[in-house]
């Protein structure tokens, strides 16, 4: 079982930076995949990031690759989304998600553990 926390959204202008981070408890954590997902109104939800159980591996959609960096710290049982050059298309709530099988996983069902969610708006 692993319990996950997002903070660290906001508002933040058009070319701005915003780094979100997912705390994480339950003693898989360390031994799991790790994603952001992110959904804006009206739309379903969709794969940003991925990184592997050993942070070695990391997978991105097309949309964020070169603005958005994913990692982790299994140490601290945390991991973080650094984004940059944000664009009003990047507004929506970003989830963090974990779950056992590969970091090549963009589906929202291959993900068993979900956090709350964080709001990013992105002005132009």
């Amino acid at each position: 079982q692993v319990q996950l926390v997002e903070s660290g959204g906001g508002l933040v202008q058009a070319g701005g930076s915003l780094r979100l981070s997912c705390a994480a408890s339950g003693r898989t954590f360390s031994s799991s995949v790790m994603g952001w997902f992110r959904q804006a109104p009206g739309k379903e939800r969709e794969f940003v990031a991925s990184i592997s159980w050993s942070g070695i591996s990391t997978n991105y959609a097309d949309s964020v690759k070169g603005r958005f960096t994913i990692s982790r710290d299994n140490a601290k049982n945390t991991g973080n989304l650094q984004m940059n050059s944000l664009k009003p298309e990047d507004t929506a709530v970003y989830y963090c998600a974990a779950g056992s099988g590969s970091y090549y996983n963009t589906l929202p069902a291959q993900y068993a553990y979900w956090g709350q969610g964080t709001q990013v708006t992105v002005s132009s």
